[in-house]
């Protein structure tokens, strides 16, 4: 649909009733409101629909209105809603007295627009393609809270290795064990059936799956991997993708959460990106006789990453749960450096992908507690960054192609580390964020209150006192 008139149409056919439109504050989650398909009108598209853009934790505007504007090529028929729903994403605008649209500059989708706009303006690529992995958890139980006098949370899973000696009910083992549960086939793997209909789901809206299967952590951890696709498209699919997993998962009766670190001592989940640019339809990251066959200016996008990765975490590590994944010894990385098929770095070139076409390169530190489009839009203007200033990773990052949780404390030292904690890593996006303000593509204010609003956020988490001191600590 790319008409006013074609969604009335579909509407009337299909008997919808409610038009849904999806807006995303500065967090990275859905925000909605919807009205009837009768007051849908050409007005809808030309002046938009008002909302406050300082209640989704947005820097107010002063004197201009600010709209939400859709994109009707996003429409699609919401799947979750009893009342037939057409669903859809758009952009937001400052409506200022001259009665002309601009694109309001916070809004996650406009970042994310100036980034793809700024690589073609350097000329080096005109298309990013990014494809993220998404790994999460299923259960079948989760209940916390914090109180004055309280903090608590409860998580439970059939699957998981601790229900093994249930006996005051029917138990029917096939338990899957502690960190065994990678690629795990039933009828261990209980949530099978409810990631493939999540996949179909994901087909039908356009998301083209790759694959799915069990991860490592035995209760619950699971992953479902997409095909790449362009920076702004890929950051709608991983909101929509989040939306119908929470969703589906209710509708089963079951939760699911992208927490990177929910369960202690159990496999934290992430937010691998994989990516590549191209330039007139061309891929340019191949060289078949580079290092892991990858061009120089692939190198050099590695060199951007590597130099600000610490920064890079204020925005794919935006959260105090983010660093509890962020140790040694269970895949996430917390080095800083690139190398051929190994898991235990930041940067990590698949041997597999070999043809001029698949040859890219993944970052493995992120989570899916960030903002998509700032996180990918933070991705590309690192890499772009190191283009231009041709920043060669060899040497002073790599390529380390060994084991760097082997290494022992005393070489761990000679090797550059990822921030140890939110706060950490506030600070170095403090001393490095040029690169990501160049062209105007993060503005100074949306910086401003990213770093006011995460700092507050850790202060609190911090400030909340945690059952593992009471543990530790409640005889001193």
């Amino acid at each position: 649909m790319k008409t006013v008139k074609e969604v009335l149409a579909f509407c009337k056919e299909n008997d919808v009733r409610m038009i849904d439109f999806k807006m995303i504050d500065i967090s990275g989650k859905w925000r909605q409101l919807a009205i009837p398909v009768e007051r849908f009108t050409e007005d809808t598209m030309k002046y938009g629909i008002g909302f406050d853009g300082s209640s989704y934790g947005f820097a107010p505007v002063e004197s201009s209105d600010m709209v939400f504007v859709p994109n009707i090529e996003s429409a699609k028929l919401d799947p979750f809603m009893e009342v037939k729903t057409v669903t859809m994403t758009g952009d937001v605008m400052i409506i200022d007295q001259k009665d002309s649209n601009r694109p309001f500059d916070q809004y996650p989708r406009n970042v994310a627009k100036a980034a793809v706009q700024y690589m073609k303006d350097t000329g080096i690529a005109d298309e990013m393609l990014v494809g993220p992995e998404f790994e999460f958890y299923i259960f079948d139980h989760a209940s916390f809270n914090v109180d004055h006098n309280e903090a608590h949370f409860h998580i439970d899973t059939d699957e998981a290795h601790w229900n093994m000696g249930i006996d005051d009910e029917q138990n029917l083992a096939y338990h899957t064990p502690y960190q065994g549960g990678y690629h795990l086939d039933l009828p261990y793997d209980i949530t099978y059936n409810l990631r493939s209909r999540i996949c179909m789901m994901m087909q039908d809206w356009g998301i083209d799956v790759k694959y799915q299967h069990h991860e490592v952590g035995g209760p619950g951890q699971v992953e479902i991997e997409v095909e790449l696709a362009d920076l702004l498209t890929m950051a709608d699919n991983t909101m929509i993708t989040k939306y119908l997993i929470k969703n589906e998962a209710i509708a089963e009766g079951k939760t699911a959460t992208f927490l990177p670190k929910p369960l202690y001592k159990e496999a934290g989940s992430g937010l691998h990106v994989h990516m590549l640019l191209k330039k007139n339809g061309k891929p340019i990251f191949y060289d078949k006789n580079g290092y892991s066959l990858l061009s120089e200016t692939a190198l050099y996008f590695i060199g951007g990453l590597c130099k600000h990765a610490r920064a890079l975490c204020a925005f794919l590590n935006p959260s105090t749960q983010s660093y509890k994944r962020l140790v040694p010894g269970f895949e996430a990385p917390v080095t800083i450096g690139y190398a051929t098929a190994n898991r235990s770095s930041v940067v990590r070139i698949p041997a597999y992908a070999k043809d001029p076409e698949h040859k890219r390169f993944e970052l493995r530190n992120g989570d899916a507690t960030c903002n998509p489009y700032y996180a990918y839009s933070a991705i590309l203007m690192a890499g772009l960054d190191g283009i231009k200033n041709k920043i060669n990773p060899e040497g002073k990052w790599g390529p380390y192609d060994y084991n760097l949780f082997d290494l022992s404390e005393r070489e761990k030292k000679k090797i550059q580390s990822l921030p140890t904690s939110v706060e950490e890593a506030l600070d170095c996006l403090k001393k490095d964020h040029d690169f990501l303000t160049v062209g105007g593509v993060f503005p100074e204010k949306l910086l401003e209150i990213w770093d006011k609003m995460k700092r507050e956020e850790a202060r609190e988490v911090n400030e909340t006192p945690n059952p593992a001191e009471f543990i530790k600590y409640f005889d001193c």
